[in-house]
């Protein structure tokens, strides 16, 4: 039996379920406990695997405090290629980084520092590690 690929739209709101919790410092244990399921359910929503439903979208954007439309930000619109869904360029690929926990501390860092300069140099290296131009 083939296991069929989530759809794009599941798993861009399950990144910004999974971005959000991470941003407010909640275990999927916690969540899942304040809307009466198992931690597993709350990996599924995030992953994508499993469909949330608009009453039960509406209980996280309770517990998360933000508007059920935090959760479809970003979300590709009627015409865009779902297949480029996670590409580079694209909103989606912030919204993914921003939901690991390591794109959130690095996000969380670099915004404290405050000298603009510094910043840019910290965007400079990282890019030449990663072996890429930067721009300007």
């Amino acid at each position: 039996m083939v296991k069929k690929a989530p759809n794009p739209i599941d798993k861009h709101v399950g990144s910004r379920v999974r971005m959000r919790r991470m941003m407010v410092g909640m275990s999927q244990e916690k969540l899942g406990e304040s809307l009466g399921i198992t931690f597993q359910q709350i990996q599924k929503y995030e992953k994508g695997t499993n469909r949330i439903g608009a009453s039960r979208l509406q209980q996280i954007s309770v517990v998360l405090a933000v508007p059920v439309a935090f959760f479809f930000e970003g979300i590709p619109t009627a015409g865009n290629d779902p297949e480029g869904f996670g590409d580079a360029g694209s909103p989606a690929f912030v919204n993914d980084f921003l939901a690991t926990s390591d794109g959130l501390a690095l996000t969380r860092s670099f915004m404290r520092i405050a000298d603009g300069k510094v910043r840019r140099r910290i965007v400079d290296l990282v890019s030449a590690i990663a072996g890429e131009e930067v721009a300007g």
